[in-house]
């Protein structure tokens, strides 16, 4: 079943299901201009790894205030009080290679946005790749990027198609963006 199968044809009121249809109504597939919101969704896509996207849905908040609103620049600064912070953060996934991998990625892209001028600018001097060619990027390029992750992230960015389906009601406004 396909996530707007699920989405589209779910009624319930249950929180979990409101955070999906939020998520999948208003930010799966759509481009994101904002670099800081960019390196937000690749964070949580690597700390969804080997967990449920629902668990990353419901910390995604608690995921911003760890993370200084996925600020780009300070988490690059992160020392290891802040690892040791966010290891200790029960709001947030406690796994150290996740962490770590943020903080060295944060660093990269602001090693990226001296040749690029943004992290938009590096994906869209890249575009379009194949799938395999962007996992293949990626892993040169980032910490914690498998195949899985860079799928996630670059179909949910709008930059590989995939995030709905044709007769799905927000198709249409993905593509307008």
């Amino acid at each position: 079943m396909s996530y707007c199968t699920y989405v589209n044809n779910n009624p319930s009121e249950q929180a979990d299901y409101l955070l999906h249809k939020h998520y999948h109504d208003n930010q799966y597939g759509f481009p994101i201009d904002d670099d800081d919101e960019l390196f937000g969704r690749l964070l949580l896509e690597i700390n969804q790894a080997g967990l449920s996207w629902t668990l990353m849905l419901r910390k995604q908040d608690s995921f911003r205030a760890a993370y200084d609103n996925f600020s780009i620049e300070k988490v690059a600064a992160y020392d290891e009080s802040d690892r040791e912070r966010l290891l200790a953060d029960p709001g947030i996934v406690r796994n150290r290679l996740k962490v770590n991998a943020a903080i060295v990625n944060a660093q990269k892209i602001l090693e990226l946005k001296k040749d690029y001028g943004s992290f938009k600018g590096w994906i869209d001097a890249h575009h379009p790749l194949t799938k395999e060619q962007w996992v293949k990027l990626f892993k040169k390029t980032f910490k914690f990027t498998g195949g899985e992750i860079v799928n996630e992230f670059l179909m949910s960015t709008g930059y590989l198609p995939g995030a709905h389906d044709a007769d799905c009601p927000v198709f249409d406004a993905t593509r307008a963006h």
